[in-house]
């Protein structure tokens, strides 16, 4: 990973890390290993931003990318937000969800964020990494964090919970670290109207980017990315387009 002087300049007084080799959650037959950092510390929010933009991904304290030996199918994905303009089918989701109301609230984990949660994993990822996350697990997900994240909740008419997302605030746009919904809505595509909500709210707020995550190339869970134009993907080096 090429990190530029000026970043290390700014980041000289953390310490990355290097961890062990594993196989691969996402690519069969493949290793995996990443580089990672603590998030602590008064700089926290400025340091993840500066991380934020060399590829670097959030989970609880720790920022980490992606350092694999023979592999670099994973890269860093974000929408360009003044660029961006609704497909047909985007609209048609927009319609289906205009009864959804916002709630922008702080990282604090509830019974009812849980309980729908453990339903998504359930139906979705029933054999997953995360299958076997209890409460406390779930608490930690959402409350560990040194930098400005959010839990951004969705509600129906009847004030019914119905989709959360963990959202990181930023510098220059946000993050969308995990998010989850009633899988007996799927056919509302509430998955896709997060995403374009907070593309919404990054206008909104005149932030330039909505970060995605990492887009796998040969990993077909990942494949909803592909949908959401123009994008810009980190290789390592800078932000290429898509």
């Amino acid at each position: 990973m090429g990190m530029n002087k000026k970043l290390v300049q700014n980041l000289d007084d953390m310490t990355f890390y290097l961890t062990v080799e594993d196989p691969c959650s996402y690519l069969d037959g493949q290793i995996e290993r990443k580089i990672f950092t603590k998030l602590d510390g008064e700089n926290s929010t400025k340091y993840f931003d500066l991380l934020s933009q060399r590829g670097f991904r959030r989970s609880q304290n720790i920022a980490y990318i992606p350092a694999c030996k023979t592999c670099n199918a994973c890269k860093s994905s974000r929408l360009l937000v003044d660029e961006f303009r609704l497909s047909k089918s985007q609209k048609r989701v927009l319609s289906k969800n205009k009864g959804l109301t916002r709630k922008i609230c702080p990282p604090h984990p509830t019974s009812q964020q849980f309980k729908l949660f453990r339903k998504y994993i359930k139906n979705r990822h029933g054999d997953g990494e995360m299958s076997d996350m209890d409460v406390m697990d779930y608490a930690k997900m959402i409350a560990e964090t040194n930098v400005n994240s959010k839990v951004i909740e969705y509600y129906d008419a009847d004030e019914v919970l119905v989709a959360a997302v963990l959202t990181d605030m930023m510098g220059d746009g946000v993050s969308m670290v995990y998010s989850f919904f009633d899988p007996d809505l799927e056919k509302r595509s509430i998955g896709t109207y997060m995403i374009l909500d907070h593309i919404a709210y990054a206008q909104d707020s005149r932030l330039p980017f909505v970060y995605l995550g990492y887009y796998i190339s040969g990993c077909g869970n990942m494949a909803y990315k592909d949908r959401f134009l123009p994008q810009e993907r980190f290789d390592g080096n800078d932000w290429k387009m898509v």
